[in-house]
Order: C-alpha cells, then sequence, then structure tokens
C-alpha cells in the first residue's frame, strides 16, 4: 500500500490502475478532488442550474467508481466528460419526456372539461325546448282543464280546494283534471318529450 503523499502524486491513470490492483478508496478520493469541479462546470453547461448540478457531480463520482473497477482507460478526464455529458443529457432527455406527458395530460383534461361544458350547454338547451313545449301543451288545453291542472299539480291543492276556488263541483273538477291529463301527454307524446321529463315537473300523478 502506498503513502497518500505518493498516491496525491500519481496521474490520473496510473490512480486507476493502483485502485484496480489494490482497491485502495484513497485513489478513488484523489481523483475525486481532482476532479469535481470539472464534472461540476461540464454539468453546469448543460443543466444550467447549481444545485441540480451538484447532485450530478454525486451521481458521476458514484457511476465512476463502480465502473472503474474494469475499465482501461487512456485518458480518463476525457472520458469523464464524455460520461458527464452523457448522464447530463439522459436526465434533460428525462424531464422532458415527463413534461410532455404532463402537458398531454393537461391537454386532454382541458379536453375533457370543454367536451363535458358542450354536453352541459347541449342538455340544458334541449331540456329548456322540452319546458317550452310543456308550456304551450299546458297552453293548448281547454280554459277549465288548464285551470284545474295548474291548481292539481302546480299549486298542489286538493279537490275539494280546487272546487271551492274555482265554483266547479268536484265531479268537474276530477273531469277536467283526468281530461287535461290525457290531454297533455297525448300533446308532449307527439312533440317527442321523454316520460322523466313530465314526471320531474307533475311528479307521479301525471301518470
Amino acid at each position: 500500500m502506498k503513502k497518500a503523499s505518493d498516491i496525491n502524486k500519481l496521474t490520473d491513470e496510473q490512480l486507476i490502475e493502483y485502485y484496480q490492483s489494490n482497491y485502495d478508496t484513497n485513489a478513488l478520493g484523489v481523483l475525486y478532488k481532482r476532479h469535481t469541479r470539472f464534472v461540476y462546470y461540464v454539468s453546469m453547461k448543460y443543466l444550467k442550474d447549481p444545485e441540480r448540478s451538484e447532485d450530478m457531480v454525486m451521481q458521476v463520482f458514484e457511476k465512476l467508481f463502480k465502473e472503474l473497477k474494469s475499465q482501461n482507460l487512456i485518458k480518463f478526464q476525457a472520458w469523464l466528460h464524455t460520461v458527464t455529458r452523457n448522464e447530463c443529457l439522459m436526465l434533460l432527455r428525462s424531464e422532458q419526456s415527463q413534461l410532455k406527458k404532463q402537458q398531454e395530460f393537461k391537454k386532454d383534461e382541458e379536453s375533457d372539461m370543454e367536451i363535458s361544458d358542450e354536453l352541459h350547454l347541449t342538455e340544458k338547451k334541449i331540456l329548456d325546448k322540452r319546458l317550452d313545449m310543456l308550456q304551450e301543451a299546458v297552453k293548448s288545453l281547454k280554459p277549465e282543464q288548464k285551470q284545474c291542472v295548474e291548481l292539481f299539480y302546480i299549486q298542489e291543492k286538493s279537490y275539494v280546494e280546487i272546487a271551492e276556488h274555482t265554483g266547479f263541483d268536484i265531479k268537474q273538477v276530477k273531469s277536467f283534471i283526468q281530461n287535461g291529463k290525457r290531454n297533455l301527454r297525448i300533446f308532449l307524446d307527439r312533440s317527442g318529450v321523454p316520460v322523466i321529463i313530465l314526471i320531474s315537473i307533475f311528479g307521479d300523478k301525471l301518470y
């Protein structure tokens, strides 16, 4: 085993050869001290960020210390530059890929929201149109049917209350409501208004 002072005098290639022969980690320590700044500056060239470049220094040397056990190198610094550059480029490609995926995901989300909004507006327009048809259907009823239907379904008055309000007898009230209900269904069925729309407004009593 060489002394620390002797190890410091060795060239990079000699340090690697010495490490491969003796597995003396002091040789790796010397390489690390000599080339830390070099790896940092190469990393900065690609990453443009001090903190990430410092992390890259550690990443590169961890990789090197594993590979130096078997690598036969003639020009260590040139090899170190290549390794550092490749590690930086792989990191940038990975980040760009992740960014692209995030952008595509965001774009898909926005597209889904637009479709949802369009569907919501379309459904609202359809519902509004059907409600307009319903109002037209009520208007199409005979006056006594229209009056009794509105009092019964919308104001939810009883037969007795409707009779008192209109002056019709209870038998007439029931007849007007029954006939008015039948005429409503016929009008709305012809207009293509689904049953669920009728029930949502008039309740199960419509059927």
